[in-house]
């Protein structure tokens, strides 16, 4: 457990102090707590940043490498498609197509369920 993070012990120290220290010391036992509290709660915010943060990051690298798989297929079709259409295989085109497509369905497919599982 970090050293900030607060549980209910530390409340019930911080009371059972009070009423054997009584009421001179409630002044400093209270802003020893407060302070102990906004690092918790500072700890607990900078952490959720980092993960946005993070988070953010993996999106844009995700679509980067679709954009990029999308030009490079478009690139490798080409060299496909030309002699394929010229000699009249309809069917070879058609399969080196759907295989084209196939791969950038399945990856556009995987980035989405990963980013879906990110957000619940």
């Amino acid at each position: 457990m970090p050293d900030d993070e607060l549980e209910r012990r530390d409340y019930e120290a911080l009371l059972a102090t009070r009423r054997e220290l009584g009421p001179d010391y409630e002044a400093a036992l209270v802003e020893s707590f407060a302070e102990r509290v906004q690092r918790a709660v500072e700890a607990r915010s900078q952490s959720e940043a980092l993960t946005v943060r993070q988070d953010r990051d993996d999106e844009r690298g995700d679509r980067q490498r679709q954009l990029a798989l999308g030009i490079v297929s478009l690139g490798a079709s080409i060299p496909i498609t030309i002699p394929l259409a010229v000699t009249d295989h309809l069917p070879a085109l058609v399969v080196s197509w759907a295989g084209i497509v196939a791969v950038n369905f399945a990856h556009a497919s995987v980035v989405n369920a990963r980013h879906r599982r990110h957000r619940r």
